[in-house]
């Protein structure tokens, strides 16, 4: 049995009609940021307006609260800028 996907609809921002796509999403958790990758979520083409179904969500908040998971979840560096030093030099 083939699994269908899930109609999204249109967007609330700007009317296009959302696509199913997977995306990283980024959440800052107690000053912590934690990407959760290949979510399954409605994307709009137009606008890039992004929205999960509720049953994604609370998975989200499962692989969130689950400690352990992320204690050995390989780590990222990204560049951190400090707003007035990244002023452009006239």
């Amino acid at each position: 049995m083939k699994k269908t996907k899930y109609d999204y609809g249109k967007c609330d921002v700007c009317g296009a009609r959302m696509r199913e796509m997977l995306i990283k999403q980024d959440l800052w958790i107690r000053g912590n940021l934690i990407v959760v990758e290949d979510v399954p979520a409605g994307v709009c083409p137009r606008c890039g307006e992004k929205v999960v179904k509720s049953d994604i969500g609370r998975r989200i908040i499962d692989i969130i609260e689950n400690s352990e998971l992320i204690a050995k979840s390989p780590k990222i560096l990204v560049p951190s800028i400090n707003f007035r030093e990244g002023e452009a030099v006239a």
